[in-house]
């Protein structure tokens, strides 16, 4: 039972290590789109939800019920917002990355990269390898020419392995061997391979 309290932690280990990884300079730059949409909702649900109630302060209670209902509503709109993009939208996207090069034209090559935790088996009773909780990628790979317009390549790709084979019984990282798998998984999706 422990294992499994561990397992989000180990994910988002695994999840920052995926971004260190691919958002190097000679691999892909990290496009923010997803946390700056989720920020802009926040800090927007924020100033809206400091408005209001610096309002409802200044102004007697009667006069500014109205003012203030309005401001609840839109806040819980912003709020309801926030939450349906993280979820429908953004979903287990863990980095978005692009690059340009120059190849007698213009190459966009975009990568979008997804995990999540696959659970051991809630039947199983003993503790194995086989039954512990593994993490799980997703790479969707695009590549194309003149603004999008033209599709080079496309490849997805999805594989998982035990949090076992990447951390030790003190939780250490084995870096090395974890962006090994995570290269030779981008470079299947790179090449339209299917794992």
């Amino acid at each position: 039972m422990a294992r499994s309290k561990k397992a989000p932690s180990l994910e988002n280990a695994c999840d920052d290590a995926v971004k260190r990884y691919l958002s190097r300079p000679e691999l892909f730059k990290q496009i923010h789109l997803h946390t700056d949409v989720r920020l802009g909702l926040g800090w927007l649900s924020v100033f809206v939800a400091a408005g209001t109630a610096l309002y409802g302060y200044k102004v007697d209670f009667e006069k500014s019920k109205p003012v203030v209902s309005i401001g609840l509503v839109v806040y819980i709109l912003l709020t309801v917002a926030q939450t349906l993009y993280a979820y429908f939208i953004e979903g287990n996207t863990i980095f978005v990355g692009k690059r340009k090069t120059l190849s007698k034209r213009i190459i966009t090559e975009r990568i979008h990269i997804s995990s999540t935790t696959i659970s051991p088996s809630h039947f199983s009773t003993s503790p194995s390898p086989s039954n512990a909780p593994s993490y799980q990628l997703g790479v969707s790979y695009v590549r194309s020419t003149n603004g999008g317009k033209s599709l080079l390549a496309k490849g997805r790709t999805k594989a998982s392995k035990s949090y076992g084979f990447f951390f030790d019984e003190q939780g250490n990282m084995d870096q090395d061997a974890f962006e090994r798998w995570v290269g030779e998984l981008v470079e299947q999706g790179m090449d339209g391979k299917s794992a």
